[in-house]
């Protein structure tokens, strides 16, 4: 008998079998299958797996969390998630002339900067042979910038800007702005917020970005957008251009509160609503109030910017008053109710009896005895053309607008609640201390008074976020000792910045 090969009898009528032996281990194997080797051997000899890398290199930015998928593309991709393990596999050359049967990962600790991955894959070893073999791959974490957080960190380098401008004297407007913004996200996108001396600049790495913002400042604030563009580079051979692309954006500069003077025809189009009208509230659209009737009027910001009119008088020229008799009419609209009131200055209380009898729309909050602030037209030097066109035998003396509430200095800055601000850059084109020390001031005036304001209108409040602060659990003594007239925010309207931290991360 052959040492390779052997013949069985498997009896009178039935075919002859041949087997053989391996040439390795010596193990009988099929003859007829044209092999030396049996199939235990060839996967210890033969290497279907040799062309593959066992080392790799993945890139992450360590600033946005991203791993870079060649050639140029950053993806979010979680710890021993699908999206990681692809982005791996494809990172192995050699893999595309094998077979993938299974992949999965081996825990590594997370602050290793490694990742281990278990593959599993077939292959032809020898003609008609199919072999799975198995083998793990590590992968080293290259910590590096993605070209986006690159952008961020590098100045100049913005690819669109929105400039948001106020022609006013003060900055109540930009405030609630800033509010409406955070509370919505609408600045997660910026390179940089910049702050100038009558609004705000924000700053995008593409123009999509700029556009999504002025979106959403169509829908809050009444506004007219102008666009330009300035040419970076331009590549002759390709046709290819680079721009920066500038948005302006200018708000109606009309706030609450503000006396105004419409134009005639502008006043017939809105319902013949009186010319001598308060602007009671801003959107995407300036509602006007008609405090001697309670006619309300809304103007869209198109039809303002087609024929601009200033404010007559804003809230900084506001006069407080003594209330000293209310008579309702009977009439209301609303929380507004008519009353005839009986005022007198505060400054002329003492000092001469001079009062002035008024109808206005607050008979709802004013008492006897309450201080209210208004604007005094009696002997004021007005400068405009559409005020002196008025009929000034039927103009009232005096304009209510508001009540006002006496507030404790120590109360205003223990607050038991507080605002999220947004972190801006300064513009230091004006390096004198003297004027700098006065804007501070200016500012820190303008938020006082939108603080209070924000504690005055509960309707106002209700589109802003407020957040408790470290008073809002402690008893503050001044509370119990003097009387304070002034309206307070109740704790269960206060958000826990902690639990919306919390919320933002899942």
């Amino acid at each position: 008998m052959s040492n390779y090969m052997h013949l069985e009898n498997m009896g009178e009528g039935q075919n002859t079998v041949a087997t053989m032996l391996c040439c390795n281990c010596g193990v009988p194997m099929d003859g007829s299958s044209g092999l030396v080797m049996c199939y235990d051997c060839i996967k210890l000899t033969v290497d279907i797996t040799a062309g593959i890398p066992r080392e790799s290199n993945v890139s992450f930015c360590r600033n946005c969390e991203r791993f870079l998928q060649p050639p140029g593309q950053w993806i979010k991709a979680d710890l021993e998630s699908r999206e990681l393990l692809a982005l791996c596999l494809r990172r192995l050359k050699g893999l595309n002339k094998v077979r993938l049967v299974d992949a999965s990962f081996i825990w590594t600790e997370p602050h290793s900067r490694r990742i281990r991955i278990k593959v599993t894959v077939q292959g032809e070893a020898i003609s008609n042979t199919i072999v799975q073999q198995t083998f793990e791959v590590e992968y080293v974490v290259i910590a590096m910038q993605c070209p986006d957080c690159a952008r961020s960190y590098t100045a100049n380098t913005w690819r669109a800007t929105v400039q948001i401008r106020q022609k006013v004297s003060h900055k109540r407007t930009f405030l609630y702005l800033e509010q409406l913004i955070l509370k919505h996200n609408a600045h997660l996108d910026t390179v940089s917020i910049q702050e100038t001396k009558d609004g705000l600049d924000f700053f995008y790495s593409q123009k999509n970005h700029a556009a999504k913002m002025l979106d959403f400042l169509n829908t809050v604030v009444p506004v007219r957008t102008k666009k330009s563009e300035e040419l970076v580079s331009q590549d002759i051979h390709s046709g290819s251009s680079s721009y920066k692309f500038s948005f302006s954006v200018e708000l109606v500069p009309i706030c609450r509160d503000d006396l105004v003077v419409l134009p005639k025809t502008l006043a017939h189009q809105l319902g013949y609503i009186s010319r001598l009208v308060l602007c009671s509230k801003v959107s995407n659209l300036v509602q006007f109030l008609d405090p001697m009737s309670l006619q309300t009027a809304d103007m869209v910001p198109q039809v303002y910017w087609r024929n601009p009119f200033p404010s007559l008088l804003d809230t900084t020229q506001l006069v407080e008053f003594i209330v000293l008799d209310v008579e309702p009419t009977g009439d209301m609209k609303g929380k507004h109710v008519l009353a005839d009131i009986t005022v007198s200055r505060a400054s002329d209380l003492g000092v001469n009896d001079n009062s002035f009898y008024v109808r206005s729309h607050l008979g709802a909050i004013l008492h006897p005895g309450d201080s209210c602030l208004g604007y005094y037209l009696t002997n004021t030097n007005l400068n405009s053309d559409l005020f002196d066109s008025l009929d000034t035998d039927n103009l009232p003396e005096v304009i209510l607008v508001k009540k006002f509430y006496t507030r404790k200095s120590k109360k205003s800055k223990n607050r038991k609640w507080k605002l999220k601000r947004m972190a801006k850059e300064y513009n230091e084109s004006n390096n004198e201390s003297r004027l700098a020390k006065a804007e501070q001031e200016k500012a820190e005036r303008d938020y006082e008074l939108f603080l209070q304001e924000l504690e005055e209108d509960e309707e106002l409040r209700q589109t802003v976020n407020l957040y408790k602060s470290e008073n809002a659990d402690k008893q503050d003594e001044d509370d119990i000792e003097e009387d304070d007239d002034a309206p307070e925010i109740a704790v269960d309207e206060l958000l826990d910045e902690l639990d919306e931290m919390t919320l933002d991360e899942h």
